[in-house]
């Protein structure tokens, strides 16, 4: 690293330090701060959220992972604030037991509802109850890489800046319009919008590739065991269900959901 570059690295001795105790804060509390900044960690995570161009607040390195910094710092806007902490202040402000060394506060994108309907044939996917944040990230990840248009988080669902889902969206959550939704009120939209509501169950139904998945549609996807409340499947339009020979009761909510939303791309690639 030049010397030049080394220079911008803050030292940072105390636990008590306003920004540490900000980038804690947002790691235990799993939401955004007050001005709209997520805390995440890891380089990779931290690559991504240069790549979908957030503006961060403050980055942080460990003392023993400078060679971490020598990588990083090169690609950060030198207006930003860089601090360097002891090894046991860093590791008690984030949220790992081994860290890689870096983590961060970057100003993340505020979606609306109409972020996830603007595109010409949305498909949204509709979360409810899921409390796993890995379940979670792994939608949003399977929602990215299947070109979903948004992702509604309903009631009891875990947020999008839970620190288990921020990493294991591996970036996606930077880019996916990712919107907490009251659903009663969020049902009559998604109505109004032309999408037909397609509930996820894997006691019956449809088979995914039998069932019209090409226009416009929301899954919605229910709590981890029990699935979709009553009253919410009796608002559906269908019922679809992922085939599995195999002898286990039900599929994980993430992988059901990466399933059905491969089955909708494939689907509208081929012009079904």
């Amino acid at each position: 690293m030049s010397k030049n570059i080394r220079q911008r690295l803050r030292r940072v001795a105390s636990r008590q330090n306003a920004l540490v105790k900000e980038l804690r804060r947002a790691f235990s509390h799993g939401e955004t701060t007050a001005d709209g900044a997520c805390a995440l960690e890891s380089v990779r995570l931290v690559e991504e959220a240069i790549r979908s161009g957030l503006r961060f607040r403050a980055v942080f390195f460990r003392q023993s992972s400078l060679a971490v910094a020598d990588r990083l710092l090169p690609q950060i806007a030198a207006q930003v604030e860089t601090v360097v902490m002891p090894n046991e202040i860093f590791d008690s402000a984030v949220a790992t037991e081994t860290p890689q060394g870096v983590a961060a506060l970057a100003k993340v994108r505020s979606f609306t509802l109409d972020d996830a309907l603007r595109p010409y044939q949305p498909l949204v996917v509709v979360l409810s109850g899921i409390q796993d944040p890995g379940n979670l990230g792994t939608i949003l990840r399977s929602a990215e890489a299947f070109g979903a248009s948004g992702v509604l988080l309903g009631e009891g669902t875990v947020s999008q800046f839970n620190s288990k889902a921020v990493r294991a969206s591996a970036g996606s959550v930077f880019r996916v319009p990712v919107v907490a939704v009251k659903l009663e009120e969020a049902i009559p939209r998604l109505r109004q919008a032309g999408l037909r509501l397609v509930a996820t169950s894997s006691h019956g139904g449809t088979p995914a590739d039998q069932a019209n998945l090409a226009s416009p549609l929301a899954f919605f996807i229910g709590r981890e065991g029990s699935g979709l409340p009553r009253e919410l499947m009796s608002q559906m339009d269908e019922t679809v269900v992922v085939p599995h020979p195999g002898p286990v009761e039900s599929l994980n909510a993430a992988v059901a959901a990466s399933l059905l939303l491969y089955e909708a791309a494939r689907q509208r690639r081929s012009g079904i």
